[in-house]
């Protein structure tokens, strides 16, 4: 209210000076402006045209202020941009920007199913992956709790256990195809929800969250960029994935044998179990095939190796 008044008061005054104002300012025109002196309607005119004018400057300056406020918390966190769902040039500029970051770089990513970022043609890391220095990767494992849980979430048509199981053996495959061309990748399988999509390509990091019932396509974007700053969050997401990947409860895809290898505290291999990689239920084990029953998505995923068994390459194995 007293903000109001001020500006009613101020832009009055100003409408009332303009008389005399002009009076000084052109002498010349001093009888055609008594004229308009005498005219209140003009003068409420102006009036009313000045105080819109002072109530529109003083809200585009306060709005300022509040943006430049924000730009100074958004820049002492590290972020540097935050986009949401994008049109095809945004989307082709963002993955070109990717592409600099990740390429002759080491990366790190964090997905679900990891097909729509790396395994697909039209992914934003598939030229990325393939030509990165060395790629640590985490996957859901896609005969999980996890798994199933996020599948269910999803009110999308087409999109269940089986389908995203389907994505993860996709993505899965085109790792092992990089890995037999001497490629550095290493692969991870988690069971926990989705919590993150991260990606960790050299000094920049790109994180989604996946939130319950949405595709992570349509959520926001945020970019963070590694500097000096103590308190920016590229040191978190980044710790983040480190506190993830070496965690003993994460087994690792052995993408040479499809063997799941589990590891103790101190991160010395402790035991290796097959992984059922195929529909049918048939575990692969290096170059050769060992038939099992096949087991239905919903139970575990895994058999030990029976005793006597055991690839002699794989000491720790009970």
């Amino acid at each position: 209210m007293v903000y109001h008044i001020a500006v009613i008061v101020l832009s009055a005054a100003i409408a009332l000076s303009l008389p005399f104002t002009v009076t000084l300012i052109a002498q010349n025109v001093l009888v055609y402006w008594s004229l308009i002196g005498n005219e209140k309607i003009f003068l409420v005119s102006i009036e009313i045209a000045v105080a819109i004018g002072l109530i529109l400057l003083f809200n585009s300056i306060g709005r300022g202020m509040k943006d430049s406020k924000l730009s100074r918390i958004a820049r002492g966190a590290g972020l540097i941009s935050a986009a949401r769902r994008r049109g095809g040039f945004q989307r082709r500029k963002a993955r070109k920007s990717k592409e600099k970051q990740g390429i002759a770089r080491d990366i790190k990513i964090i997905g679900s199913t990891g097909f729509q970022t790396f395994a697909n043609p039209e992914g934003d890391l598939y030229h990325v992956i393939q030509n990165c220095r060395e790629a640590k990767i985490m996957l859901l494992d896609p005969i999980s709790e996890g798994a199933r849980a996020r599948a269910k979430s999803l009110r999308v048509p087409g999109i269940t256990p089986e389908s995203l199981r389907e994505q993860i053996i996709k993505s899965i495959d085109f790792l092992k195809r990089l890995k037999a061309v001497q490629k550095n990748i290493r692969l991870k399988l988690y069971s926990d929800v989705p919590l993150l999509k991260l990606s960790v390509l050299g000094d920049y990091i790109f994180v989604r969250h996946y939130h319950t019932g949405l595709d992570v396509r349509n959520t926001p974007e945020y970019v963070f960029q590694h500097d000096q700053n103590a308190g920016g969050l590229y040191t978190f997401f980044y710790d983040y994935f480190l506190t993830r990947w070496h965690d003993s409860a994460i087994p690792e895809y052995d993408l040479d044998t499809d063997e799941l290898i589990y590891s103790d505290k101190r991160g010395n291999e402790s035991r290796r179990e097959w992984f059922l990689q195929d529909n049918s239920g048939t575990p692969k084990m290096g170059g050769g095939v060992v038939e099992q029953p096949a087991i239905p998505i919903g139970s575990t995923h895994w058999k030990a190796h029976p005793p006597g068994d055991l690839p002699p390459a794989h000491p720790f194995a009970p």
